[in-house]
């Protein structure tokens, strides 16, 4: 949420960075409206109650001289009527205002490029060299059948199109890599790891962004409206809501596991071949609570431990920086990593490392106590460290052998209880 200050002082600015992400600017006016008539109203009824504190000093004058005081006291009592009838008026124009507040993008940070969609994002930076086969690499969906790993029909019978089945020693590398994830984070980055709620609530999912603006991509649960999680972003970040931390204890450095999932509702008809687009995946997910002047660095730092993973796993894989028109709703700047998928010849994103600044601490009210004894919003980031079903397919199709095995990459093997290569029984 942005601060209501901001879009006063800067209103232009704001509309040119909602359109810049292609968000509608026209509740910018309607706020600004509102907003007015919101200070006229306090004012006026500051100005009556200033009035009414008179009146009652002439009443008790009069009471204590024996006077006649009942006409004032009516008078006084009007006003008082006047009064409750602008706070009321008041507090509908509270909640309407911070409604549309929340359907405000966040402002995209100065060195966000401006673009339309993905192909206006900046390649900022390539790590790993293309892996060369003497012959031609085969997509995961074909690996994973052929090794009876992955089973997507019966998944399909199961629940329907958009989940997966693994199997044997696919279960098993899909639990080896999120394990391997949480170890490097916590020992090597310095994480608290979590395990979280899959469910949560519409105040959670409202604080992070994900509502109002994304429901429809929602999975919710009507008789609870309760929502499964999309990210551990949501029920991570939302852990210090309404509270207020000392300097002293950021940053704070969370990760946690949990399988995510998303209805897609604006997805329909792409990536339907195996498991690139799913609705119910797994993710390690890093959350930072720090104090402002640090985000960007902090940023930085979070980007590079989510680079480590495909570092230690030998994966090639790139980094963009996104464009306004690319960019999520609340995020103000944003870096992608995409992996190297040589069976189906592309690029594939499987983490989004994101700075919002304040805007989701404004929402979900997280602030803290400076050394000066200010109150200020922490800035809250998080980036996937690492989602899957994606960085699995990287490592099938990056690992595949001429005989349809899979070699598994080394700092993997003690995760598989020692198996270096997933073969085809016989």
């Amino acid at each position: 949420m942005l601060d209501i200050h901001v879009i006063r002082n800067n209103p232009d600015k704001v509309k040119q960075a909602i359109i810049n992400k292609h968000e509608t600017a026209a509740n910018v006016d309607t706020i600004l409206a509102l907003d007015a008539q919101h200070r006229s109203m306090i004012f006026a009824s500051e100005q009556l109650k200033s009035k009414r504190n008179e009146k009652s000093k002439e009443v008790n004058a009069l009471k204590k001289s024996g006077q006649d005081a009942s006409s004032l006291i009516e008078e006084t009592r009007d006003i008082g009527d006047e009064i409750k009838s602008i706070e009321e008026n008041l507090h509908g124009m509270d909640a309407q205002i911070n409604d549309l507040l929340l359907r405000i993008p966040n402002i995209p940070a100065a060195d966000v490029p401006i673009g339309k969609d993905a192909n206006d994002n900046v390649i900022v930076k390539s790590w790993g060299e293309r892996k060369t086969f003497d012959f031609t690499p085969l997509p995961h969906w074909e690996l994973g059948g052929n090794l009876n790993i992955l089973d997507l029909e019966r998944s399909s019978k199961i629940t329907g199109s958009g989940f997966i089945l693994l199997k044997g020693l696919g279960a098993r590398l899909e639990r080896s890599l999120f394990s391997l994830m949480l170890d490097v984070h916590t020992r090597d980055h310095g994480y608290t790891e979590l395990f979280t709620p899959f469910l949560v609530n519409r105040t959670s999912m409202t604080g992070t962004g994900q509502l109002p603006k994304l429901e429809d991509d929602m999975y919710r649960i009507p008789s609870d409206d309760l929502f499964l999680v999309p990210t551990a972003e949501v029920p991570v970040t939302n852990i210090h809501r309404d509270e207020i931390l000392s300097f002293k204890e950021l940053p704070l450095y969370y990760t946690a596991y949990t399988p995510c999932f998303r209805r897609e509702a604006g997805s329909y008809g792409k990536d339907t071949r195996g498991i690139m687009r799913v609705h119910q995946f797994n993710k390690v997910e890093l959350v930072k609570l720090v104090r402002p002047e640090t985000s960007y660095r902090e940023l930085e730092l979070l980007l590079g431990n989510a680079e480590k993973i495909l570092q230690i796993l030998g994966l090639e894989y790139r980094v963009a920086k996104l464009c306004t028109g690319d960019m999520s709703f609340a995020a103000a700047k944003c870096y992608d990593i995409d992996v190297w998928a040589p069976g189906l010849n592309k690029f594939l994103e499987v983490s989004s490392c994101s700075n919002f600044e304040d805007f989701q601490a404004r929402r979900i009210n997280v602030r803290y106590r400076g050394e000066d004894n200010k109150l200020r919003f922490v800035h809250t980031l998080n980036g996937s460290g690492l989602a899957l079903p994606r960085t699995a397919i990287a490592i099938l199709e990056t690992y595949q052998q001429k005989d349809g095995s899979i070699a598994i990459p080394d700092v993997l093997q003690p995760y598989m209880g020692g198996i270096k290569v997933i073969a085809k029984k016989t």
